[in-house]
């Protein structure tokens, strides 16, 4: 038992033991476990705990003294043996009604007894949007404060002269004129979000024709945007993580198994339907060029498009098991698979809910996760939601130019070295792999191009 406890013990139990053997018949040291047992389970949820006890003890005294002064009124008055039980069962009504309420108090005020937190209590299916668009503003205002996110706040962007006036009803999500950007956020990767759209709204030749899909499985999100970007537009969606929880298998890198990572495969479902193409971005990039360019990118055919790099050695994305099984190797007949990073896409929702592919990524998942568990056949890949992207889309992508991903800034998934730019022009700087600049910036470590990232940082410490 430890500090606390032990002092709770101290102010309550001795107390309350001497108070309960004078009222019990139960043998003495049967009343002390008690005791001591409902003053455990109460200093396990702190001193609010406690407090809630000490009320409940409280109101059993008030009762006993009122049920002592009611007792003796009706001796004097010579009322008979029925009224006393009947004043019997109403003292222990009233005690119950006390533990009750002292109960529901405590479960209240200790997030410890509560089975899960507020955001995923209040869902109502797999995926949701919150009424109004996003969060009770209260509320997130609120987390926000206490996880201490602070940012400076972005000056406003306006439209060039030649761009194409919002529609009348401009704050709507279905406004033709919209270019949509999906990114997600969370509290380890909120810096590098905020930079993510720092970066878009400063090279825009039409920022506020932007509008943003934000995806988050916590609170406290959207107030950091509201007060980092005044009049943004933008809609949060609440993605909850036990839609894919079951489904992800360990890769090599923890933040790759994060069921967030997994919400960019939910897009067409969780977007409204009048969104019929998106751009996935990554929360560890920053984009130098005009997201309108990437926007415009024909798909053709096709549902994904995204730049591909078919030099890469392809085979290294998948197991051994899976290339010698003649069944799963198939997959990719009649295919020039290259490998592509999904930290950057264009995505035709339209065909992406035609053709089903969100529940073909989810089988694939789900291919790996019964080969990872104990007795079976053996993983089919290492890493996180890349690989399933692979087996559903590989070879059959819309290319983009290469200047729109220039990733593996971060290094590899293991050691996060520096690296350098591939050949050729950039529109977008992309930190995949392990190293991310604002860490190595903070740590005094920085790679030469982690500087670059650096002005679009908008983080800042809290006001006290």
């Amino acid at each position: 038992m430890d500090s606390r406890q032990s002092f709770l013990r101290f102010l309550v139990v001795d107390e309350f033991f001497a108070f309960a053997s004078r009222r019990s018949r139960l043998p003495s040291c049967r009343l002390r476990a008690v005791a001591e047992s409902a003053l455990l389970c109460f200093a396990l949820a702190g001193i609010k705990g406690a407090v809630a006890f000490l009320l409940l003890s409280a109101l059993a005294h008030l009762v006993d003294i009122f049920d002592f002064k009611t007792r003796s009124r009706r001796r004097r008055k010579g009322w008979g043996g029925g009224s006393r039980r009947s004043g019997g069962i109403l003292r222990w009504v009233v005690r119950l009604s006390g533990l009750c309420s002292a109960a529901m108090v405590m479960v209240l005020l200790s997030p410890s007894f509560q089975s899960s937190p507020p955001a995923e209590a209040i869902r109502s299916s797999h995926y949701l949007r919150f009424p109004g668009g996003g969060y009770n503003h209260q509320l997130a205002a609120a987390s926000s404060e206490t996880k201490g996110f602070a940012f400076r706040q972005a000056p406003r962007f306006y439209n060039a002269a030649d761009c194409e006036p919002p529609s009348a009803n401009g704050s709507s999500v279905c406004d033709s004129s919209l270019v949509h950007v999906a990114i997600t956020l969370d509290e380890e990767y909120l810096r590098g979000s905020i930079a993510a759209v720092h970066s878009v709204l400063m090279h825009a030749q039409c920022p506020e024709s932007v509008f943003f899909h934000f995806l988050v499985s916590e609170l406290g999100m959207e107030s950091v945007v509201r007060s980092a970007f005044p009049g943004l537009r933008f809609k949060a969606y609440y993605f909850d993580p036990d839609r894919v929880r079951w489904m992800i298998s360990t890769s090599v890198r923890q933040a790759l198994d994060q069921p967030l990572n997994y919400a960019r495969n939910y897009l067409a479902e969780i977007l409204e339907l009048c969104v019929s193409r998106v751009i996935y971005l990554d929360s560890d990039l920053v984009v130098m060029d005009d997201i309108a360019k990437l926007w415009r990118k024909g798909l053709g055919s096709k549902a994904v498009g995204a730049p591909e790099y078919c030099h890469a050695n392809f085979t290294k994305y998948f197991t051994d098991r899976f290339w010698s099984n003649r069944r799963l190797a198939a997959t990719f007949a009649g295919r020039r698979p290259c490998y592509f990073n999904t930290g950057v896409m264009v995505l035709d929702l339209v065909r992406w809910r035609r053709a089903g592919y969100t529940r073909r990524i989810e089988r694939w998942m789900e291919v790996q996760k019964r080969g990872a568990a104990p007795g079976g056949a053996g993983r089919i890949y290492e890493l996180g939601s890349l690989p399933p992207f692979l087996l559903v889309f590989a070879g059959q992508v819309a290319p983009i130019e290469h200047r729109w991903n220039q990733h593996g800034l971060g290094g590899d998934n293991v050691n996060g070295s520096c690296r350098d730019l591939h050949p050729g022009p950039v529109s977008l700087l992309h930190w995949s792999g392990k190293g991310k600049p604002w860490v190595r910036l903070d740590s005094n470590q920085p790679c030469p191009l982690d500087h670059i990232w650096a002005p679009y940082d908008l983080y800042g410490f809290a006001a006290k």
